[in-house]
């Protein structure tokens, strides 16, 4: 099976996990699965770009030293 590269990411950080918290994770990964047979997203709700770019501005705000 071929991966993407977002998928080739997302093996790597798992293979990083301890293994109970790597169990912990499947098994999760697993009942998501089972929850959300079929769902489809709706896009609609989803961030614009200006929406993205205020988010981020606001979290380097609270990072930052007053």
């Amino acid at each position: 099976m071929q991966l993407n590269s977002k998928e080739e990411a997302l093996v790597k950080a798992f293979r990083r996990l301890p293994a109970t918290a790597a169990d912990e994770l499947s098994a999760l990964a697993q009942r998501l699965a089972i929850v959300n047979a079929g769902a489809a997203v709706d896009w609609s709700e989803a961030w614009s770009d200006a929406d993205l770019r205020d988010y981020t501005e606001a979290s380097f705000r609270r990072l930052l030293p007053r």
